[in-house]
């Protein structure tokens, strides 16, 4: 794919006009990363604006006795760059971000892209936009790990990300929600009990979707 055709393919560049995206092409990099590959290091600086154009990204960071704790994922036609300012003229990382899939990232000059776009007033609802949606990321987190009960992380997860969860094997799902595979078979059972899901071959369907958020929404 090409630098302009990324451009188009992402949502965040579409009230971009032609001379635009052609301004904005004249000042980025399209590159192919293999699966596992870190792009972020948490708490390092970083001058180029990172676009997931194809592929597929978590966030996560390591905690003092070197364990990994999961974040999020991170999907196509997202922003990959953690945003906190529009101040400086790097980025500072809040999170480590690796790629779980052969991915395609578009990468900015982030000085330029202010200067050229920011600055002009070009871009600036959908940067407060992705502020917004990082904070309500921050939000779910806090929600999954430290007020909800086991029941309303595994509810939650299905509702945010149903295609995920059956992707997942069963003990990646527990380590995301920290809780033991036998807490999450147990969950899955007595929602299915309640009519909330049903499970086939395998795989997660919801079939009361208003019941499923009230157990995490209150």
């Amino acid at each position: 794919m090409s630098i302009k055709d990324a451009l188009k393919s992402i949502d965040f560049f579409a009230t971009l006009n032609s001379a635009q995206i052609d301004d904005l092409t004249s000042i980025s990099t399209i590159n192919n990363y293999n699966k596992n590959y870190v792009l972020y290091y948490e708490k390092k600086q970083s001058n180029q604006l990172l676009f997931l154009v194809d592929g597929l990204a978590k966030a996560y960071k390591i905690d003092k006795y070197n364990n990994e704790i999961f974040l999020y994922y991170i999907y196509k036609n997202s922003l990959l760059s953690e945003i906190s300012n529009l101040k400086n003229d790097f980025l500072f990382s809040f999170s480590n971000i690796e790629l779980i899939q052969e991915s395609q990232i578009l990468s900015i000059d982030y000085k330029q892209f202010k200067e050229k776009f920011l600055n002009n007033n070009l871009l600036n609802i959908e940067f407060t936009n992705e502020i917004i949606s990082h904070s309500q990321q921050l939000q779910a987190l806090v929600n999954r790990e430290f007020i909800f009960d086991s029941i309303a992380k595994v509810a939650m997860m299905i509702d945010s990300d149903l295609d995920m969860f059956n992707n997942l094997q069963r003990n990646n799902i527990s380590l995301i929600l920290h809780i033991n595979p036998a807490t999450l078979s147990r969950v899955l059972n007595r929602l299915k009990r309640n009519k909330i899901i049903d499970i086939i071959h395998g795989e997660v369907q919801v079939l009361d979707l208003l019941a499923l958020k009230a157990i995490f929404e209150g």
